[in-house]
């Protein structure tokens, strides 16, 4: 149980790469809070793992609604030491004039204002404990960007820059904090970055990956479970990348 008696707050857990890192860390003995806008969605997921999980339904780009879900976690199961900064959101593949500005607004928001916030409402949490882990999910997209999703690019990498400083920061504190960076990965999002999603479409992302074929969820899961873990407690700042050689 290399989670045993942890208690992690996971966002965007409702479907797709937060629910299979609930599942993994469920797995692995930790308690886990599944946040979601979806409060439905969240409810669902929760369900499945029992007096192990709670569902709290809430829009990370609302400070007042982050702050609820933290307090509710630490008053459900304690304490938390493992934040995961999962919720994304992307615009449809395309030219970059032809994003819109609230378009623009609403992928910053959750891609990185959620980070802020969640940051700003967790440490403290994890200050008092005496440690915790910090995992930001980035993307391929924001240390190998393409052309097509010029503002999810810039969104990811600036989640990249904040992971390492935030490690450099809060490493006194023990607080470790790093970043997944996978590669088109099969969730709800993938039809946004491949423009549409048609057979012709997968294969031509799968030729460019070098273990050719897309990401899974439970490949970003193990790479979670692996960073959050006491085995990887010497790392921190590091930007994992689970795109299967995509980024070499």
């Amino acid at each position: 149980m290399r989670l045993k008696d942890r208690v992690a707050l996971i966002t965007g857990a409702g479907s797709g790469l937060g629910l299979a890192m609930a599942e993994r860390f469920v797995a692995e003995g930790a308690k886990v809070a599944l946040v979601d806008w979806n409060g439905e969605a969240a409810a669902v997921a929760a369900a499945r793992f029992g007096a192990a999980a709670i569902a709290v339904r809430a829009d990370v780009t609302q400070v007042a609604e982050v702050q609820a879900s933290v307090a509710r976690a630490v008053e459900a199961f304690g304490r938390l030491d493992i934040l995961v900064n999962n919720a994304g959101s992307s615009h449809g593949k395309g030219p970059f004039e032809t994003v819109s500005e609230a378009e623009f607004d609403r992928i910053f928001a959750v891609n990185l204002k959620s980070v802020f916030h969640y940051c700003n409402a967790a440490v403290p949490v994890m200050r008092g404990q005496g440690g915790g882990v910090i995992l930001n999910v980035g993307s391929t997209a924001g240390n190998r960007p393409r052309p097509g999703l010029a503002w999810y690019n810039a969104s990811k990498g600036a989640v990249h820059n904040v992971t390492k400083t935030l490690a450099l920061e809060l490493a006194p504190d023990g607080i470790r904090v790093c970043a997944l960076a996978p590669v088109a990965t099969e969730t709800p999002l993938l039809a946004t970055f491949l423009g549409e999603d048609t057979a012709e479409k997968r294969e031509q992302m799968r030729g460019i990956v070098p273990l050719g074929r897309l990401g899974r969820p439970d490949d970003v899961a193990h790479a979670a479970l692996y960073l959050a873990s006491d085995e990887a407690s010497f790392l921190t700042g590091v930007i994992l990348d689970i795109d299967g050689g995509r980024s070499v």
